[in-house]
């Protein structure tokens, strides 16, 4: 079956850079979108970067356009989320998800676009 396990969260100061990874087994990852989303305590999860399946384009929402970059490794099945310049705001699970459909068409960018889903990662910014 398809699974996504996230890493590379943790604790880091604002301002500064993490680096998150999703690694994909169970399908062959180079025919499929993939997004990142996160999800404060008591609040929805939220979208933050998809990236097409030949990874040609890619969005962002306008809370972390200019300072976050998802871009992945076809030949590592794994999807990553560049971020720096990172806020107290930004404090959340992040997960990685993809869809059950190949070759997408277009940006996938909520949550009911997508059925897989990995078991998160948190990310904590400090002031």
């Amino acid at each position: 079956q398809v699974q996504l396990v996230e890493s590379g969260g943790g604790l880091v100061q604002a301002g500064g850079s993490l680096r998150l990874s999703c690694a994909v087994s169970g399908r062959t990852f180079s025919n499929y979108d993939m997004g990142w989303f996160r999800q404060a305590p008591g609040k929805e999860r939220e979208f933050i970067a998809a990236i097409t399946w030949n990874g040609a384009a890619t969005s962002y929402a306008d809370s972390v356009k200019g300072r976050f970059a998802i871009s992945r490794d076809n030949l590592r099945n794994t999807v990553y989320l560049q971020m720096n310049r990172l806020l107290p705001v930004d404090t959340a699970v992040y997960y990685c998800a993809t869809r059950s459909g190949a070759y997408g068409v277009v940006l996938y960018e909520t949550i009911y676009d997508y059925d897989f889903w990995g078991q998160g990662t948190q990310v904590t910014v400090s002031s």
